[in-house]
């Protein structure tokens, strides 16, 4: 009863244009819908993580909505991925990317590419970022180029990547390796290092990495040796191979090698 009211009560606050929508399908919005979502209509916020006291609501309302709505059927798979129920939500996503929704489609690559409730398959996974990148998806887009793949456009792809790098940390990364290495536009190493910093700030390995390798030559900014440290100590905490090896270089700066080119030692401090 409590529900029922809730539901009444939330669609009467509502203006006449999202009155037009079922209840159900508002109640679905509120508690789960993915703010990345294209399909998501600009008046409806999103949540970043269905919350745990959502879930029984989201699972119910999108449930209800979803045989009518692809981005309810996407969301319903977002609750049940709450809920801890992977199969269920595979099954959401999979209704859901039939559909079109190319936020499914980007949910299940990333399952088939972290062998998440399905078996590990990284074929299928870059199919299924491609198809979002091809239906416009930022996440696609920036999901594939860490696959090491990119759309046939550069520029279509950069373009695309600079809507997603508003909020997502590895397209911002993605964005930044395109910036700084002229790919799909103009190189711009100052706009390439503000995607690296935004990226970092959020933990970014790679963006770390790359900060440091920014701060250490000045490349669109200040030189600065104590900070390229500090960034490649970061990365090199959460496994960053490229950034183990530069600290290693920082450490043992000079290379002494014999007649014929060859590395004998390094010098160390």
């Amino acid at each position: 009863m409590r529900t029922c009211l809730l539901a009444i009560l939330f669609t009467l606050a509502l203006p006449l244009s999202a009155q037009a929508q079922s209840a159900d399908l508002m109640l679905c919005d509120r508690v789960a819908a993915d703010p990345s979502d294209p399909d998501k209509p600009t008046e409806v916020k999103g949540v970043t993580d269905v919350a745990s006291a959502d879930i029984p609501t989201a699972i119910r309302f999108c449930k209800q909505a979803a045989p009518s709505s692809r981005r309810a059927m996407f969301a319903l798979g977002r609750a049940y991925a709450a809920n801890r129920q992977t199969s269920e939500a595979i099954a959401a996503w999979r209704k859901a990317a039939d559909k079109g929704s190319s936020a499914a489609m980007v949910e299940l690559g990333v399952a088939y590419g972290t062998g998440s409730g399905v078996a590990k398959d990284e074929a299928q996974a870059r199919k299924l970022f491609e198809k979002a990148a091809q239906a416009g998806n930022p996440r696609g887009v920036s999901n594939l180029a860490a696959l090491g793949g990119a759309p046939a456009d550069p520029a279509q792809a950069r373009a695309l990547l600079g809507k997603a790098a508003e909020t997502n940390a590895e397209a911002q990364y993605q964005l930044g390796l395109m910036l700084s290495n002229g790919s799909g536009g103009e190189r711009d190493d100052v706009a390439a290092r503000a995607m690296f910093e935004k990226a970092a700030a959020q933990n970014h390995p790679g963006a770390l990495e790359r900060m440091g390798a920014f701060a250490q030559e000045g490349r669109g900014g200040p030189k600065d040796k104590d900070a390229a440290k500090a960034y490649y100590e970061r990365a090199a905490a959460l496994g960053d191979e490229d950034a183990k090896k530069a600290l290693e270089r920082l450490r043992c700066p000079y290379a002494i090698k014999d007649k014929q080119g060859k590395l004998v030692t390094t010098l160390c401090f």
